[in-house]
């Protein structure tokens, strides 16, 4: 019986009742050791199981936390017979995941995905509880993996709970997921629980178990248990002890009575990272050359330190095993991890692991073990375990050998992974060890791009040009190596503000390491560095290139994301695209956010609102999931732009303050002139002309915090529109000239369609009318929208001129377009100024398509074009049983009843 514990257990049961009924989900318990964590797991397991549930475990251990998939593998193991029911490249990633097979190193995603799928296909016959205790210990790539899960459980008949101890800092710490923090029993239910486990107690002696206990109820049971024993209250209860300490005291002072054998396998046991029976005793057989029985475990289990299932061995609680652990003699904890290194002959991974724990100092050999088992963590999908056994390693092994050579290789991991700090600190450390004169180069140039006193100072960029042509000179993948880490600091040219001498400079470095007249990187590094004197060599460039051409998705990407950077949306699109395809494959969510912020942004400039819709939503959702918070925000705002084009003014508006607050707050000004390219679209949807003018100047304006020229000129067309209808003529010419002589510099497509979109705005009166009509036959082809506001303004220009029946033909043309681009606002200012001229006109018919989410939509269209489910859900990271959710919903909002009317369905054009 639990006491005190009636709410806790109510939300379990919450939990679990809604994980019946097909809306599954995730509860973290978090509270000190011994505060009833692993006990009402336990409760929440056995009442589900009882109700015919499936249930799961995991348990983390301290040993095990660098063993890459270790935990998951706990969890999965009694279900991976079913892996044959996945589908061929999600079995493939678990069971490269698990070492289980070998192939390409599967992305983490890939991995959760798969296991999503095997949880979501047992749920189809019973519900499933998954539980994981003392989750703190659960090793990273396992961590990451529960985290995509437990955020993918609300159509689920399965549910999550994960107990994690106060104060340790985990992967699931930024998950989002609910949580439960445990506090003491209060007063009355640790009074029950004493007067139970001891009635007949001592008066003083009960209220000073109380005192010190605070409320833990481990903390109850265990001192009771030790006065029974007649321990003596004055060992167990010494003053000012915290609570865990004093329980490692009451358990040790058990295991102390032992026979020398059975503290040997519990030292053992401790260590090992298994469990497992044969391995734990063979291992005591190393260790103290006797060979021990099954029997010289009774004692343990009879003091009830730990606890026989089967061939495994489980501690009662971790706070048996750290005691266990902690109370022996250094030697003799380096000794029990020697004897279990021997005993795992077999499993190298572990093995190295325990050589390293063993190992009392410098060991060149037992690193190189280590190194090994970085090279197997890349393979099963792990590179920051990989990191983690590089720098390991590389504390093992002597500077004059090799511990420069594998704290560069940690970095350079650690660097792709975006841990930059720690990158740069591990280069610090690799300075002064021994390098070899490639490696010494390499460790330079990474050092310089990590140096973000690069992006702006030439005497940097000059040093990092010199070591990168030496590098491309002394090593056959040198030049591609040094274009990588040019790479961030032509990000960091096109987010600063550096001067043209240090664009330059970076421009210059990549075009020499070229391997290409049309090389991916160099147009990649060269239109970000400097987009305004390199734009029209860029598009020029391009115009050579096919996404099929680019085997890489992330070089896609680069190119994509490139031209986006200058104003190319039209070049950008086909690349974007290919690389959202290919990103997906890989399952690089990391990346794919990106690509598909990225392509959120062309989509709304190219008029294909309904695609950046759903682009902007995934990418926010995938961004977030693989912990690239300010690639969501990017995506939020788009999402922000969308919603004021449909007239959705209050979640506009919402999502503009909330992100604009989240970027403030991380320091993340750079990307606030995408806050204001929002703002300023939201007032011009509103016809609000003069705050729409004020919001997008800013951006174009370099005392101001949102001062960024390159976003600022994706809202000029806004802006000058603003200025002309807000009154500020001088201001409406002025940045015009200016958009006018960027466009005829860049040769930029948006540019140009731009200024052609601005010109008839700022013209005066006699001459206006052929350069509205020159836009609208020639230049905008290619820019639906704008074309359509131009038609807007053309029209409304006519009818002020009361030539009203000239005036109906561009006006109802607006309109139209406005219908079809799912643009409510404009749409609606366009039947104002056609009724007015005297046109009747209708309301628009309510537009089926818009009661479905984003998500909604994107997986309608490709049940439509014939995937099946398990086919949608791999393409988007959702079991198959969330997309059967999804489409059970979308059928009645479009009006059907049947999968294969959706393909005979007006699902949009993009």
């Amino acid at each position: 019986m639990l006491y005190g514990r009636d709410v806790e257990l109510q939300l379990l049961s919450d939990l679990t009742s809604r994980g019946l009924a097909g809306a599954g989900g995730a509860l973290v318990l978090r509270g000190e050791a011994g505060i009833g964590k692993t006990a009402l797991l336990g409760e929440a397991r056995d009442a589900a199981v009882e109700q015919g549930w499936r249930a799961l475990s995991a348990v983390g251990v301290q040993s095990e936390a660098s063993i890459p998939f270790a935990g998951l593998h706990q969890l999965l193991r009694p279900v991976l017979d079913r892996a044959s029911s996945l589908m061929a490249r999600q079995r493939q990633a678990l069971l490269a995941a698990f070492g289980m097979a070998e192939g390409v190193a599967p992305e983490m995603f890939s991995v959760g995905l798969a296991s999503l799928e095997l949880i979501s296909g047992l749920a189809e016959e019973s519900p499933v509880i998954v539980m994981i205790d003392d989750a703190q210990w659960v090793d990273r790539p396992s961590s990451e993996v529960l985290a995509f899960i437990a955020r993918r459980l609300d159509t689920e008949r399965a549910v999550m709970v994960l107990a994690v101890s106060e104060g340790h800092d985990t992967v699931l710490d930024d998950a989002g997921l609910p949580e439960l923090p445990l506090a003491g029993l209060d007063d009355d239910a640790a009074t029950a629980l004493l007067d139970a486990r001891a009635p007949d107690l001592d008066h003083a002696v009960r209220g000073r178990l109380l005192a010190e206990a605070a409320g833990n109820p481990l903390a109850l049971v265990e001192l009771v248990a030790a006065l029974s024993e007649d321990r003596g209250i004055s060992r167990t209860l010494m003053p000012w002890l915290p609570t865990t300490r004093r329980l490692e005291r009451t358990f040790l002072s058990r295991a102390s009575g032992l026979p020398e054998s059975a503290r040997t396998i519990l030292l053992i046991a401790a260590a090992d990272d298994e469990g497992d029976l044969a391995e734990i005793l063979r291992a005591a057989e190393f260790l103290d050359g006797t060979a021990p029985s099954v029997g010289s475990l009774e004692p343990a289990v009879m003091a009830g330190l730990i606890e026989l299932d089967g061939h495994e061995v489980r501690f009662r609680h971790s706070l048996v095993r750290s005691a266990i652990y902690q109370a022996a003699t250094p030697s003799r904890r380096l000794a029990a991890h020697a004897a279990l290194a021997r005993a795992l002959e077999n499993h190298q991974e572990r093995r190295a692991w325990h050589r390293a724990a063993a190992s009392p100092g410098p060991d060149d050999d037992v690193a190189l073990d280590l190194e090994a088992a970085a090279l197997m963590a890349l393979d099963r999908g792990a590179p920051r375990a990989a990191a983690e056994a590089l720098r390991r390693a590389a504390l093992l092994s002597d500077s004059n050998t090799n511990r420069g050579r594998l704290l560069l290789r940690s970095a350079e991991i650690n660097f792709d992974l975006g841990d930059a700090a720690v990158a740069r600190r591990q280069l610090a450390e690799a300075k002064s060890a021994k390098l070899e004169e490639g490696e010494r180069l390499r460790l330079t140039l990474w050092m310089e791009a990590l140096n973000e006193e690069s992006w702006f100072s030439p005497e940097r960029v000059r040093a990092f040009a010199d070591v990168a042509d030496q590098l491309a000179g002394a090593e056959s993948d040198g030049a591609a190596l040094a274009l990588r880490a040019l790479w961030p600091l032509s990000i960091g040219c096109w987010y600063g503000n550096p001067a043209q001498e240090t664009r330059d400079l970076v421009v210059k470095t990549a075009q020499r390491l070229q391997r290409s007249d049309s090389d991916p990187m160099v147009l990649s590094i060269a239109a970000c560095a400097d987009p305004v004197e390199e734009a029209a060599w860029v598009v020029g460039t391009m115009a050579e290139i096919v996404p099929e051409t680019v085997d890489d998705p992330a070089e896609q990407h680069a190119l994509g994301a490139s031209m986006t950077a200058i104003w190319a949306f039209d070049l950008s699109w086909p690349f974007l695209c290919a690389a959202v395809d290919g990103l997906r494959l890989q399952g690089r969510l990391g990346l794919l956010g990106e690509a598909l912020a990225s392509q959120a942004w062309a989509a709304i400039h190219l008029g294909k609102h309904r695609l950046a819709a759903t682009a902007a939503d995934e990418a926010s959702r995938l961004s977030r999931d693989a912990g690239r918070p300010r690639w969501a925000l990017v995506a939020d705002l788009a999402t922000a732009t969308l919603a004021s084009e449909r007239g959705d003014y209050e979640t506009a508006n919402e999502l503009i303050r909330a992100t604009e607050a989240e970027l403030l707050s991380v320091g993340a000004q750079s990307i606030l002139g995408f806050a204001q390219f929002a703002r300023g679209r939201y007032a011009m949807v509103n016809n609000l002309h003069s705050d729409a003018f004020e919001q997008l100047a800013r951006v174009l304006d370099p005392s101001d915090i949102a001062y960024h020229p390159f976003v600022g000129y994706l809202g000029i067309a806004d802006l000058i529109e603003a200025a002309a209808r807000a009154g500020h003529d001088d201001e409406a010419e002025r940045y015009f000239a200016q958009l006018d002589a960027l466009a005829e510099k860049t040769s930029a497509p948006y540019l140009k369609a731009m200024a052609a979109y601005a010109h008839p705005l700022v013209a005066p009166d006699d001459k206006a009318e052929p350069l509205y009509q020159r836009a609208l036959k020639t230049q905008l082809s290619s820019w639906p929208f704008h074309r359509a506001r131009l038609l807007l303004a053309y029209g409304r220009w006519l009818r002020r001129r009361r030539r009203l029946i000239e005036a109906r033909p561009p006006l109802r043309a607006a309109m139209e377009s406005f219908d079809a681009l799912g643009i409510r606002a404009f749409g609606e200012d366009a039947r104002v100024e056609l009724r007015a001229a005297g046109e009747a006109v209708a309301r628009p018919a309510p537009d089926t398509l818009d009661g479905l989410t984003p998500q909604e939509l994107q997986i309608a269209k490709l049940a439509a074009s014939g995937m099946t489910n398990r086919e949608i859900g791999m393409r988007l990271f959702l079991s198959h049983r969330t997309v059967g959710y999804h489409l059970h919903r979308i059928f009645p909002k479009l009006g059907i009843t049947s999968r294969g009317q959706l393909r005979l369905a007006d699902l949009g054009g993009d």
